[in-house]
């Protein structure tokens, strides 16, 4: 079993409180050096500022002299299996009781309290036990690890809360919960989406929806992309081959558009220097251009707001793209070829 000294407590929460060591020193009446030998363990403080520290720091004096509050991984384990049997063979009383001691012996050992507290959580919720008691002290439990320097122990108390909340309809804490998530995070949008249909919300839950759809399509498509590439490296164009098919039914699951459903295919066609294949490509690239953002008017995406392409950026784009099926270098594999001659001098002749 690991231990933990008093000086590490110290530090912790005195990080917690957003303390610096010489702020700390001030509020007791000490050197900063002294707090500083405490949190390396070279030194105790005085058995009469155990009180004055404890309430500095927002904890018990039973928190401050738990000297084992951490438990090993086979240990929490253990722990959490007991919980589990004593569910199935006894009373849901004696099991939470026996579980709570279990906490209050381990009061810092964050992954044994979110552990117990969500297998506590859901049996309740499926005995249907209502009893505040239960309610209230397994919520604490919750709320403390939210205050976890830990990001994946906030992360997974935040989303135990957040559908508690729900359940609840106290929707307004439910969306305080979604602070523990990145901004950036697929999970806080779909959090956000289901509490907003949840609360009538639906228009704005429905873009928030199509806005993940969209942003999946990108992420995926990316990193199909990438491997196909990797793939061709290697030379296995057989693997290439499948994912490239893989890569333009996703376009089209998407309601990506033509283009976006034969691209893949058309960097596949140039790096086999399939002749064939990169003309039809090339063809139908062409051909598809004029509706290149078509995916902006898919039922898919009917509530999200695109911002529409001005004409000027889409006579360019296509220029590029023009100019960058004329490039020798790339497709000198089609020299001699007549309709790639005469793409070049007449890009119509392909439509």
């Amino acid at each position: 079993m690991k231990t933990i000294k008093i000086g590490q407590v110290i530090r912790k929460y005195r990080k917690i409180k957003n303390l610096t060591q010489e702020e700390m020193a001030r509020w007791l009446g000490v050197t900063a050096p002294a707090v500083n030998k405490w949190e390396n363990g070279n030194s105790f403080p005085d058995i009469t500022l155990l009180a004055p520290i404890s309430r500095l720091l927002g904890v018990s004096l039973d928190t401050l002299l738990s000297f084992s509050e951490e438990l090993t991984h086979e240990e929490i384990q253990d722990i959490v299996y007991q919980v589990n049997v004593l569910l199935r063979e006894k009373p849901f009383e004696e099991a939470f009781m026996w579980a709570k001691e279990k906490i209050e012996k381990y009061p810092n050992c964050e992954f044994l309290i979110l552990e117990v507290a969500m297998i506590l959580h859901a049996e309740r919720v499926k005995l249907g036990l209502e009893d505040v008691k239960y309610d209230d002290l397994i919520h604490q439990w919750f709320a403390k690890t939210l205050q976890s320097g830990d990001e994946q122990i906030r992360t997974i108390a935040a989303d135990c809360m957040f559908y508690s909340y729900l359940d609840k309809r106290q929707y307004d804490k439910a969306q305080e919960c979604l602070v523990f998530f990145s901004e950036q995070s697929p999970e806080k949008k779909r959090k956000q989406a289901i509490l907003c249909c949840r609360m009538g919300r639906r228009e704005e839950a429905y873009k928030i929806y199509e806005e993940l759809l969209f942003s999946t399509f990108q992420m995926a498509n990316l990193l199909f992309g990438s491997i196909c590439r990797m793939a061709m490296q290697d030379g296995d164009m057989d693997k290439a081959g499948t994912l490239v098919e893989k890569q333009s039914k996703l376009a089209q699951i998407f309601e990506m558009g033509k283009y976006y459903e034969v691209l893949a295919k058309h960097e596949l066609a140039v790096a086999r220097k399939d002749v064939e294949a990169t003309i039809s490509t090339m063809q139908k690239m062409i051909a598809a251009f004029h509706e290149i953002d078509s995916y902006t008017k898919a039922p898919l995406y009917e509530h999200m707001d695109f911002r529409e392409m001005r004409e000027e950026f889409r006579v360019q784009l296509e220029e590029d793209m023009l100019n960058a099926f004329r490039d020798e270098e790339t497709y000198g594999f089609l020299e001699g070829d007549g309709r790639w001659e005469k793409m070049k001098s007449s890009p119509g002749f392909f439509i």
